[in-house]
């Protein structure tokens, strides 16, 4: 099996995946936030570090592009190519109204001729490796089955299913039933993304997909890091291994960004998740929330993995 971190814009940039890789490194692939390319640049600086490949070293990274204009992919990928990447990977599935309301994201999926249209420039223009990460429609799973018939005309390097409709974001249960279409019908090897947090979680799902080769986690990552080793090897989440990596991410966030106010919101943005897996979580995340100082959070942080353990039933 193969397994592959999701992108998670604002948290999984290169400073969180060099920490990751370093301590729980399991992943196959690492998918970056996506690259929003605009009329007069392609790179944001903040997208432009994050793909350096001396940011990068040693981890397989595959940059992400959110476009609704072949143009702007073709471009943006041919940048990439040029910095040594062999693949690229198109957002199809992104569910903010904001981005949706522009036609990017999962907004591409709207029209499946203009998907079409979107899908052959970009292919007949690039000669490198491309992946599409999707959703299964907008409004109703069965749009699914038109926006299949789409992919199947192209050679997808991969083909990567959230199977949710833009209108759920992340909400209710995912629709197996539509993902089962999707794999069985895939003329291009296909990768499932959707809600798997637990072990178990992963269990069920290859029980039902004994022939699939490729898992895309998000959250579940994030909430705990050590879900991939526990998966193939049965390696609990060691909560020294945890506060090394913690400590990766807030040293580096102390370089790279500047003033209290801007370290802490990227630390209480890493905290969202994982902070429930300690016992008595409440009363840290209560804190977390509200910290100002530097030096306060440090102690909250502290006196947590000093006095709390891990709840492994959440694992």
């Amino acid at each position: 099996m193969k397994f592959y971190l999701a992108p998670m814009e604002g948290i999984t940039n290169y400073i969180y995946r060099n920490a990751y890789a370093r301590f729980f490194g399991e992943m196959d692939k690492y998918f970056t936030p996506f690259i929003m390319p605009g009329q007069k640049r392609i790179f944001r600086t903040r997208e432009l570090q994050d793909v350096l490949p001396e940011h990068n070293e040693g981890i397989n990274i595959v940059p992400q592009i959110l476009t609704k204009k072949p143009e702007e992919f073709i471009k943006t990928a041919r940048e990439l190519q040029k910095m040594g990447y062999e693949e690229v990977n198109l957002n199809a599935g992104c569910p903010s109204k904001t981005v949706v309301s522009k036609g990017k994201g999962s907004g591409v999926l709207r029209d499946p001729d203009e998907l079409d249209h979107f899908l052959e420039e970009i292919f007949t223009s690039l000669d490198m490796k491309i992946s599409v990460k999707t959703r299964i429609g907008l409004y109703d799973p069965e749009e699914f089955e038109e926006i299949m018939e789409v992919y199947n005309r192209y050679p997808l390097y991969e083909l990567i299913i959230h199977p949710r409709v833009q209108q759920e974001f992340y909400n209710g249960s995912v629709h197996m039933d539509s993902f089962r279409m999707g794999f069985e019908r895939s003329r291009n090897p296909v990768c499932y993304n959707g809600d798997i947090v637990r072990q178990e979680d992963f269990r069920k799902l290859t029980e039902q997909f004994p022939g699939l080769d490729a898992v895309m986690i998000g959250r579940g990552v994030l909430r705990n890091p050590a879900l991939v080793p526990m998966i193939r090897c049965g390696e609990a989440l060691d909560k020294r291994r945890f506060r090394a990596m913690h400590d990766q991410i807030y040293e580096a966030y102390k370089e790279y960004l500047s003033g209290e106010k801007n370290i802490l919101f990227k630390m209480k943005d890493f905290w969202t998740n994982p902070v429930q897996l300690f016992t008595d979580y409440e009363k840290y995340a209560k804190k977390i929330r509200k910290v100002q100082r530097l030096r306060d959070y440090n102690k909250i942080i502290d006196s947590m993995f000093a006095e709390q353990d891990i709840r492994h039933e959440l694992c």
